[in-house]
């Protein structure tokens, strides 16, 4: 079975994103809420649809529950760029793609607290779900999106940041 590693170092963060400390995953994930950042990629094709990953049985956080395509915690001593490209490339198997930055915010949970780098981009080509670090993925129609909001299909956070971030950048 596969598992988190506890140990994993992340920057503690400030509102702004400069870093101001560390803290182990562990850490980090046990309800004392300290500020570190981690980036999402929504992956979207040309006809509109959105690619999501199932979340594996075995993580901490959010297990079994669909996701934004491509999410994972910036590491200590790594830039926001350099941690989205390596998670999209460690979990989706894509190397070539342009990431478009939305924006930034606070996410709290019962467990942690994240400041959440968000991206998007178009992309047409091969997705190879990464069979150590996720259950799968596929792409989702809007419509199926909005039809499966709130049944406890999709995470809190992705369900969060679809209504609040995503869909604001689709009607400009």
């Amino acid at each position: 079975m596969n598992m988190d590693n506890k140990g994993e170092l992340f920057p503690v963060v400030d509102e702004d994103g400069h870093v101001i400390g560390k803290i182990t995953r562990g850490k980090a994930h046990d309800g004392c809420k300290v500020l570190h950042p981690v980036v999402h990629l929504h992956v979207f094709n040309s006809r509109g649809d959105l690619y999501l990953q199932q979340r594996p049985h075995w993580k901490d956080i959010q297990p079994d529950k669909w996701d934004t395509a491509c999410g994972g915690h910036v590491d200590y001593g790594e830039t926001v760029e350099q941690a989205l490209h390596r998670e999209v490339s460690e979990e989706l198997g894509i190397t070539e793609y342009s990431p478009h930055f939305v924006k930034h915010y606070v996410f709290e949970s019962q467990r942690e607290k994240e400041l959440v780098w968000v991206f998007t981009t178009v992309y047409d080509g091969k997705v190879c779900p990464s069979k150590n670090e996720l259950a799968g993925g596929r792409f989702w129609s809007p419509e199926e999106i909005k039809a499966n909001m709130g049944k406890g299909i999709f995470t809190p956070n992705f369900e969060n940041e679809y209504r609040e971030v995503i869909m604001p950048q689709k009607r400009k």
